[in-house]
């Protein structure tokens, strides 16, 4: 074996593991090797290290943490477990790239920061859309100022009948939570990415479980709807330190014509945008103008998440999530759920 080459393993063999991390870990072989893989379910990491030529394969990710030389850890775990094991592979001294959301917990995501300062370790979240085209340009477009002063944002993560039929999305003991938690992370990730990760202060939310405890239509499979324990949509409004405002609305299932939307829309004081597809709105010489692009390269945003993890463990350079910028999505999303629990507005440094 190259001596050089960055050995990985993998915590959970499920499909996010399988379908996400791995495939994109074969595009780096010439940089890493895939040493081992851990799942309780060790028939699932057998079958995973078989079909991926990975050398061991363990029912339990501390024996293997134990056994194996690693330098990088992908946890593809349910989000109760993400914590413990992105800790774990941290104390090991190894490199974590953790499935988002960071945790469950705010408590586990201040333990989760402050074990890989500890270890001076990467410890990097997969929010794969920051990876997109769409912000990269976005991006661009807002570090060139043409958006001005980003003081309002909108963020939609709806589908129609999108419960998951599989694996653990509806329960809140091992998920934490439902749509918020799972899809509404994601854009809730990139609007703050875009915005430059402002400090949150106050959040007023709502949340809803209206369709998911009945059964129903399932445009993604039939979901165990008697023991449905998460909300089907949540509502939020977040307020800033410096003043800017977001508005979130999230669902597994709500009553609107589209079966799935996907999207950020950011106003600034020179300019808007619409980030899926992106559009960028903007007042020049006396026009109203609206700018799409022409062309956008077609790329993978999970191949470009796990190369450019991989690159960050070999370089040192800094990951494009930072466990400081995961740690405020975990309290606002701590925050929009005890607000609507509550029945009233939190600040944030008071929960």
């Amino acid at each position: 074996m190259d001596t050089k080459k960055l050995r990985v393993g993998i915590i959970g063999a499920g499909g996010i593991a399988v379908n996400a991390h791995l495939p994109n870990y074969e595009k780096c072989l010439e940089k890493i090797q895939l040493t081992a893989i851990a799942d309780v379910a060790k028939e699932k990491a057998i079958a995973a290290a078989e079909m991926f030529h990975i050398d061991s394969a363990y029912d339990n990710y501390e024996e293997m943490l134990k056994n194996e030389e690693l330098d990088a850890v992908s946890i593809c775990t349910p989000n109760k477990f993400h914590a413990p094991a992105a800790i774990a592979a941290l104390e090991a001294g190894c490199h974590v790239l953790c499935e988002k959301p960071p945790a469950i917990t705010v408590d586990e995501a201040e333990a989760m920061t402050a074990a890989a300062e500890k270890a001076g370790r990467i410890l990097t979240y997969g929010f794969h859309f920051r990876h997109t085209q769409q912000v990269a340009a976005l991006k661009r477009y807002i570090d060139a100022d043409e958006l001005g002063d980003i003081y309002a944002a909108q963020v939609t993560a709806v589908r129609r009948r999108g419960i998951p039929g599989w694996g653990v999305f509806t329960n809140k003991e091992l998920q934490g939570g439902g749509p918020l938690i799972d899809i509404g992370v994601h854009m809730l990730d990139s609007a703050l990415y875009l915005m430059g990760y402002p400090k949150p202060e106050t959040v007023l939310a709502a949340s809803y479980q209206k369709l998911g405890n009945k059964k129903g239509v399932g445009v993604m499979g039939d979901w165990d709807w008697e023991n449905f324990s998460i909300e089907d949509m949540a509502r939020g409004m977040i307020l800033f330190e410096n003043g800017a405002s977001l508005t979130i609305e999230t669902a597994f299932a709500a009553n609107v014509e589209k079966l799935d939307v996907m999207d950020v829309s950011l106003m600034g004081e020179k300019g808007g945008a619409d980030l899926f597809p992106l559009q960028i709105y903007q007042e020049k010489h006396g026009t109203l103008v609206n700018t799409t692009p022409a062309y956008l390269p077609k790329t993978n945003e999970h191949e470009l998440e796990i190369t450019r993890f991989v690159d960050a463990c070999l370089t040192g350079s800094i990951p494009l999530s930072t466990p400081e910028q995961g740690l405020y999505l975990q309290q606002i999303i701590h925050a929009i759920y005890t607000s609507a629990e509550r029945g009233e507005a939190v600040k944030i440094s008071e929960l």
